[in-house]
C-alpha cells in the first residue's frame, strides 16, 4: 500500500462527521426497555423516586448523544430529549398491546414474562417503537441506527418511518422487511420472511409512498411479498405463504399461492 492510500484514509478520519458508537446508542435504548420491562434484567428498584432518577439520567444521556451527533448540532438537543421522554408513557402502553397480541396469538407463548424475555419479535418491535418516536421528532441518524441494531440481533428489518398501530405481532420473524412508508393497522400478524416493499427502487421516489398499506386484523403468512405504495390489504384478510402481490385486495379476502405438489409412492425394496 502506498502513501496516497494512507493519506486518503487519514483524510476520511479527519472529515467524518462525529457520531457516538452504535454500541452506546443501542445500550441507551436497551436501558429504556429494561426500565419499562424488568423481565429483561435482574436490576430492580426500591422506590418510585429511584425510577424517576433513572429516567432523568436517560433523558440527560439522550441529550448528550444528540450533542455529540454532528447532524443534531442545531436540533435543540435538550428540548428534543425532553419531548421524547414525554412520549415514553405512550410507548409503554403501546408495547403492552404488542405483548398481548403475541400472548393471545401464539399458542406456544406461556406468559408475558416469556414474551418479553425471549421473543425476537418483541425485541425488534420495542426498538422500532422507540426509533419511530425519535423519527417523528425529526432526529437524524439515531432512529435508523436503533432499528438496524435490532435488525442485526433478530433478522427483523423495520424502518423507523413505518407507521405501525397497536397490537402488532411478528411471529418467528427472521427475514421480515417493513419499508419506510408502510402503514400497518391494529391487530396485524406477520410471519417470518414477509416483505412489505416497493415495486421499484429509484431515488426520485424518496418522498413518495412506495410501500403497502395493511389494514386492521390482517394475517400475512411466511414468505409473502407485498409491494407498492398503492397496494392496500383490506381488513380481516389472510395472505397465504409465498404469495407475490402487487395490487390491492378487498376486505375479508383470502389470497393464496397454489403450487403443484405430487407425492409418488414407491414399493418397498
Amino acid at each position: 500500500m502506498n502513501k496516497l492510500f494512507f493519506q486518503h484514509i487519514f483524510d476520511k478520519h479527519q472529515h467524518t462527521e462525529p457520531v457516538p458508537p452504535t454500541k452506546e446508542i443501542s445500550a441507551w435504548a436497551l436501558r429504556i426497555v429494561r426500565l419499562l420491562f424488568p423481565e429483561q434484567t435482574k436490576e430492580y428498584f426500591h422506590s418510585e423516586e429511584e425510577i424517576e432518577i433513572h429516567f432523568k439520567n436517560l433523558e440527560l444521556e439522550l441529550r448528550n448523544i444528540l450533542i455529540s451527533t454532528y447532524q443534531c448540532k442545531d436540533c435543540q438537543p435538550e428540548r428534543r430529549a425532553h419531548e421524547f421522554f414525554e412520549r415514553i408513557p405512550y410507548i409503554y402502553e403501546t408495547l403492552k398491546t404488542d405483548i398481548q397480541a403475541i400472548l393471545t396469538g401464539d399458542p406456544a407463548a406461556k406468559s408475558e414474562f416469556e414474551v418479553i424475555r425471549a421473543y425476537p419479535g418483541f425485541y425488534a418491535i420495542s426498538f422500532y417503537r422507540l426509533a419511530h418516536e425519535l423519527h417523528l421528532l425529526e432526529i437524524p441518524l439515531l432512529p435508523r441506527i436503533l432499528t438496524e441494531y435490532a435488525h442485526s440481533k433478530t433478522g427483523i428489518d423495520i424502518h423507523p418511518g413505518a407507521q405501525i398501530d397497536e397490537y402488532f405481532f411478528i411471529d418467528h420473524g427472521t427475514g421480515v422487511v417493513i419499508g419506510e412508508t408502510s402503514i400497518i393497522g391494529k391487530h396485524v400478524k406477520l410471519y417470518q420472511g414477509v416483505t412489505l416493499g416497493a415495486l421499484s427502487v429509484d431515488k426520485s421516489m424518496m418522498n413518495i409512498k412506495r410501500h403497502p398499506t395493511v389494514e386492521d386484523n390482517v394475517v400475512i403468512y411466511s414468505g409473502a411479498t407485498i409491494l407498492g405504495g398503492n397496494t392496500i390489504i383490506g381488513q380481516h384478510s389472510v395472505i397465504g405463504g409465498n404469495v407475490w402481490l402487487t395490487r390491492s385486495v378487498p376486505a375479508y379476502s383470502t389470497v393464496y399461492h397454489k403450487p403443484e405438489i405430487k407425492v409418488v409412492e414407491r414399493e418397498a425394496v
